[in-house]
């Protein structure tokens, strides 16, 4: 039995000695860990992910990734802040305003980049776009021209007064009511709003107002971009013209125009500070906000089938510039 006792102990020691090199080895294999906590899952921040990894397959960066998603939970964000805090990640990004809060909250030694986020100055992630040398945090903005876009709409449709739904608990949705509010403000338009706490809530929202509006303008607010198949039959029921400024996810929808980014340069353009940082050991704070602006990275879409509908127009000045047109069903990419 003693024999037997010693033989055990011996096996447990030279598996524990074991086991204790092959972590180690893990943690000295040069391999880059990047958690990735998404807000929630549509196709713009889903774009961003795979246009970050497609990136980094392009580098000799070893990385490994955890990905999470916190479904529009800004209380499961910071969990899963906490959660990479514990697994020692190397970088961290935020894709989505709340989850880049969650971990620029929890995190002061690593690098945090966000990506997607409207205006990082208010949401409290950097102090000057311009960067702050020293800080840990930096990443990709997806402000957009909320003018410009409102202004499109009013010249096409001629519609006085807009309808938009917005998220009231999320910064960004916050962020982008008021500047589709001051942009309404300057053009001599009429802004209807209707807020929403989450994304089950936009059809009731939108419903609410649907009938006040000559057409709806939706920005690039996360619970609400989410529920944009939703938001796009309410308003092909209610023959209103729908804009979105996220061209990503309105493939198969009856939206009559989308003007925005390419949610998948956003990610390259993320990889690429990724890459800076993990190779070139550049200050993350001192990268501060960047802003795309490559006309390139913007597309144009327009619905000819949605427009005849509605009885709308399209001026040919702006088809020369589209990056797609669907007419007769048939989607052309330019």
């Amino acid at each position: 039995m003693k024999k037997f006792i010693a033989l055990f102990l011996i096996l447990i020691a030279a598996f524990t000695l074991t086991a204790g090199g092959a972590e180690e080895t893990a943690a000295d294999d040069g391999t880059v860990l990047i958690g990735v906590s998404k807000l929630l899952s549509h196709a713009a921040l889903d774009a961003v992910e795979v246009g970050m990894q497609d990136y980094l397959a392009t580098t000799d960066i070893p990385v490994r990734y955890d990905f999470q998603n916190a479904n529009g939970d800004i209380s499961t964000a910071a969990s899963i802040a906490q959660q990479f805090d514990s697994e020692n990640c190397d970088v961290v990004l935020g894709i989505g305003t709340a989850s880049a809060q969650a971990l620029a909250n929890v995190f002061t030694d690593i690098p945090v980049l966000f990506a997607a986020v409207t205006d990082p100055v208010d949401a409290g992630l950097v102090a000057t776009n311009d960067g702050t040398p020293g800080t840990n945090v930096c990443g990709v903005s997806d402000m957009n021209p909320v003018q410009e876009q409102i202004a499109l709409l009013h010249e096409i449709t001629g519609a006085t007064r807009i309808g938009n739904v917005y998220s009231s608990g999320e910064q960004n949705g916050v962020v982008l009511m008021e500047q589709a509010q001051e942009a309404c403000d300057n053009l001599g338009l009429e802004l209807v709003t209707a807020a929403v706490s989450n994304s089950s809530e936009v059809r009731m929202a939108l419903q609410s107002i649907i009938d006040r509006v000559d057409a709806v303008y939706i920005a690039t607010d996360n619970n609400v971009i989410s529920a944009i198949a939703t938001i796009d039959d309410v308003c092909n029921q209610a023959g209103v013209p729908l804009m979105s400024a996220d061209p990503s996810g309105i493939d198969g929808l009856d939206c009559m125009i989308a003007w925005g980014f390419n949610y998948y340069s956003i990610g390259t353009a993320t990889g690429k500070l990724i890459e800076d940082i993990v190779v070139n050991g550049a200050d993350p704070g001192a990268a501060g906000t960047v802003f795309l602006t490559d006309p390139a990275d913007f597309e144009l879409w327009f619905n000819l089938d949605t427009a005849e509908k509605l009885g709308y127009t399209i001026p040919q000045k702006y088809l020369d510039t589209a990056a797609v047109i669907i007419e007769n069903g048939v989607k052309t990419e330019r």
